[in-house]
């Protein structure tokens, strides 16, 4: 559950990279470029989930769902990402 990861699975979601494509050795340039390609999709949004078209929010889901169903699986329970906001 890493920022990158979130990168590349929006990615997924936006089209920008395949769902086969885990950018395993890239550097950072690489993963900037994608970056920038997936802010500006959802720019178009209002970088909001609730404002994505009905097939998009279908594949945001199911591809996040999955992440984080793995990741719970894993021992991941996200608390330690909620500190900074206490």
């Amino acid at each position: 559950m890493t920022t990158i990861g979130k990168i590349i699975r929006d990615a997924w979601v936006f089209g920008v990279l395949p769902e086969t494509q885990t950018c395993e050795g890239w550097n950072l340039a690489g993963i900037d470029s994608v970056l920038q390609k997936v802010n500006a999709e959802w720019d178009k949004y209002g970088c909001l989930v609730s404002r994505l078209p009905p097939e998009l929010a279908e594949r945001h889901q199911r591809i996040h769902g999955a992440a984080i169903e793995k990741a719970r699986e894993l021992g991941w329970c996200g608390e330690h990402e909620l500190e900074d906001d206490k």
